[in-house]
């Protein structure tokens, strides 16, 4: 038993002889473990630090689209306001000696032809004249003839004697003088039909009637005035009233579109005449602007007129980028230092959502597209480029 005992003693000597060795592995392991772990831990802390530094005050900045518009082709456009009237007008009156209206045949806004009859004055008494005329040319005719019957049997008579050359001449002038007495009495007559024509009240030329002043049984006379108002051809413009600096851009044959007051339509025309003088009071010229008869086109009322007055090189911007307060109208660039810029500019035409510059910029600027309300003169930005769109068509 003592031997067996003093075996397991031995045995539990070397167990604990082992022990520390195993120790001092673990521990070892541990410590490499807690190294590995503590440089973990050490790398993430400097990364999150790294990352949390304060930006700068580039990447600060607000972020701006912007774009470079350059110039396009841009067709100038002048707006005015002016009275629709007949081209040409005629005023109709009374042409012979008048008298009293027995019929009048038209109507405002009937067309009539050349030389056609507008209206009649009673011609009972002129009548009367011309057939008393006709038979004054008949009793001369008579005369004429009876005069040459005579002329021709005294010439065949003073060769044998019994007629003298003296009566033969006699005879000549009676002869002459019922012949003047013919002509006048044909000539008389002939002035008294003129004048019973002129009692017909004729439209000068082809055209549209516009206004009626006279009804039957009026007495008209040649001081009477208009009774008729005509527009040649039917011929309608439009004279548009211009300041100075935009007549001198308005030429002849110039594209123009016309919309009457109370209508939606836009009416086509073409100025065909620049008045040569500006009104000393209004500062004022008229532009005439021709157009083809419309019933909507009544002489006399208000219309609005724009005209295309030539192209020019203009830049074109979104109306995004377009700014305005109580100085104007304006945008904003962005600079070389990056830095948005107030620019004022003057607007020209308005088409397809996009608006010409007339002065202001030359295209090679950088504009900020839109949130330009947001920013302020000297403010740090970052601009972005926009991106390509189509170019704009030159109308």
């Amino acid at each position: 038993m003592t031997y067996q005992g003093g075996e397991m003693q031995g045995e539990q000597l070397v167990i604990e002889d082992r022990s520390p060795q195993r120790r001092r592995r673990w521990l070892l392991i541990g410590g490499i473990v807690l190294l590995l772990v503590a440089a973990g831990a050490w790398f993430v802390t400097h990364k999150k630090s790294a990352d949390a530094a304060p930006p700068s005050a580039a990447d600060q900045a607000p972020a701006v689209t912007v774009i470079v518009p350059g110039a396009q082709s841009v067709a100038r456009t002048v707006s005015a306001t002016g009275t629709l009237a007949a081209t040409r007008e005629m005023p109709v009156g009374v042409a012979g000696e008048g008298g009293m209206v027995s019929r009048v045949l038209v109507e405002p806004g009937q067309w009539v032809g050349a030389g056609q009859v507008l209206a009649t004055i009673d011609r009972s008494v002129q009548v009367q004249t011309a057939e008393s005329l006709a038979a004054q040319i008949n009793v001369a005719r008579s005369d004429l003839t009876l005069a040459q019957s005579e002329l021709e049997r005294a010439q065949s008579l003073v060769d044998r004697g019994f007629i003298s050359k003296a009566d033969v001449q006699r005879r000549i002038a009676t002869r002459d003088a019922a012949r003047a007495r013919l002509q006048v009495a044909q000539a008389t007559l002939s002035e008294q039909r003129a004048r019973n024509a002129r009692l017909d009240i004729r439209a000068p030329a082809a055209g549209l009637i516009l206004t009626r002043g006279v009804e039957p049984g009026q007495i008209v006379s040649s001081g009477t005035g208009m009774l008729f108002r005509m527009a040649k051809g039917g011929e309608m413009e439009m004279r548009a009233q211009l300041s100075e600096g935009d007549l001198q851009a308005v030429r002849v044959g110039s594209p123009a579109r016309v919309v009457p007051v109370g209508d939606t339509r836009a009416f086509p025309g073409s100025v065909w005449q620049v008045a040569p003088v500006i009104d000393p009071q209004t500062r004022q010229g008229i532009a005439r602007i021709k157009l083809s008869y419309d019933p909507a086109l009544r002489p006399g009322g208000f219309a609005s007129a724009t005209i295309t007055a030539g192209g020019a090189q203009q830049p074109e911007l979104p109306q995004s980028a377009l700014l305005s307060d109580d100085r104007g109208n304006y945008v904003y660039i962005v600079d070389a230092q990056n830095k948005a810029q107030r620019r004022a500019v003057t607007l020209g035409g308005v088409a397809d959502e996009r608006v010409a510059i007339a002065s202001g910029l030359t295209g090679d600027e950088r504009v900020v597209q839109s949130a330009g309300a947001f920013l302020n003169p000297g403010q740090t930005v970052r601009p972005q480029r926009a991106k390509a769109t189509a170019p704009v068509a030159a109308r």
